[in-house]
């Protein structure tokens, strides 16, 4: 006895796999469109290239003053009180 089955059944996945591929390809042109849009931002603000990084600007390397100020002043020595 041979049993025959429907393509219906199969149709369904190639619509679903169909479907997928179609959104992973307008993921990608979105993703180009983004890509193509950045770069072009980045090369119309030449100041960000070659500068100084924002977060860092005017650290100076070394011990830094406490910010809160709580720390007493060091007083200056004088040898010559006694």
């Amino acid at each position: 006895m041979i049993v025959y089955y429907d393509s219906v059944q199969k149709s369904r996945p190639t619509q679903n796999k169909r479907a997928r591929e179609r959104a992973r390809q307008e993921k990608q042109k979105d993703k180009a469109a983004r890509r193509q849009e950045a770069k072009s931002r980045k090369s119309m603000n030449p100041e960000a290239r070659g500068g100084e990084d924002p977060d860092i600007a005017g650290i100076v390397p070394g011990p830094q003053p406490n910010p809160w100020g709580d720390e007493p002043e060091a007083e200056p020595d004088s040898d010559n009180d006694e």
